[in-house]
């Protein structure tokens, strides 16, 4: 008997064959004395997608007075599994489980995120689904298909650019830039509107950045201000990332002042 996914499109749906529960019962389902004590997604990150397929792991910790024989993780969004999902990161090959004492073993699941699959709407909190079946009787096992929660977002980059340059003391310095996150639905980068990014200033010599103001991106993602040029450093723009969104930061502009 086997924990194994099943991924079958039907009308948009999922559906998880499992220890071959029945299916009412087969996503929080508990038989025996099979306990999950630990699930780690992605090293305790969100998952940050761009417009490629990227790989994550989930590892799900457990114990049976048997020992571990097998597991399985993914992630879903939607309002009930399997009926009403509508966003599903899971693996594609069966997770590998490895003995840690005669009562203790992990499974680790290597999950897949494919853009082409997600809609942008379902960046945000996802739910994960993490199951174990025990050495023991056949039926030993614990499903919960909620056990937590893991962020799902969307990659987004940011650019600066500093002009004239080099620039006289005092004389006005036009710092411009993007940003841009991916667009799941069209495989490509576009722009992050109406969001407020830092813009920070290091002097040369200095250690760290301090924030000059905060500039909204535009319509288009598009960020510019006018500062004035007061000393030799270098410009930066800072965003501090949404709930569907990571944190970005630039690149490094430096500007010679005269």
């Amino acid at each position: 008997m086997r924990i194994r996914t099943t991924v079958a499109a039907v009308s948009g749906a999922v559906v998880l064959s499992a220890l071959a529960v029945p299916a009412a019962q087969a996503f929080d389902s508990h038989k025996g004395n099979t306990k999950i004590t630990k699930v780690v997604v992605n090293g305790g990150k969100d998952l940050v997608i761009g417009t490629s397929k990227k790989k994550f792991v989930i590892t799900v910790t457990g114990t049976d007075p048997k020992g571990i024989k097998e597991g399985i993780a993914l992630a879903w969004h939607g309002k009930s599994y399997p009926d009403r999902v509508d966003g599903l990161i899971a693996p594609r090959v069966d997770p590998k489980c490895v003995k840690l004492s005669a009562t203790k073993g992990t499974c680790k699941a290597v999950v897949v995120a494919d853009p082409s699959t997600l809609s942008n709407d379902t960046a945000g909190r996802w739910k994960v689904l993490a199951g174990l079946l025990g050495k023991g009787r056949a039926e030993n096992h614990v499903i919960k298909g909620k056990y937590t929660t893991v962020g799902v977002k969307r990659a987004a980059k940011l650019t600066v650019d500093a002009a004239p340059e080099p620039v006289e003391k005092g004389e006005s310095l036009l710092v411009s830039g993007a940003l841009t996150r991916a667009n799941w639905e069209s495989r490509k980068f576009a722009g992050y509107t109406g969001q407020p990014v830092k813009l920070q200033f290091k002097a040369k010599g200095a250690s760290s950045y301090t924030t000059l103001k905060t500039v909204k991106s535009d319509a288009k993602g598009n960020l510019k201000t006018i500062v004035k040029a007061s000393a030799d450093g270098t410009f930066r723009y800072a965003f501090a990332g949404s709930s569907t969104s990571p944190a970005v930061v630039s690149a490094g502009d430096f500007v010679d002042v005269r």
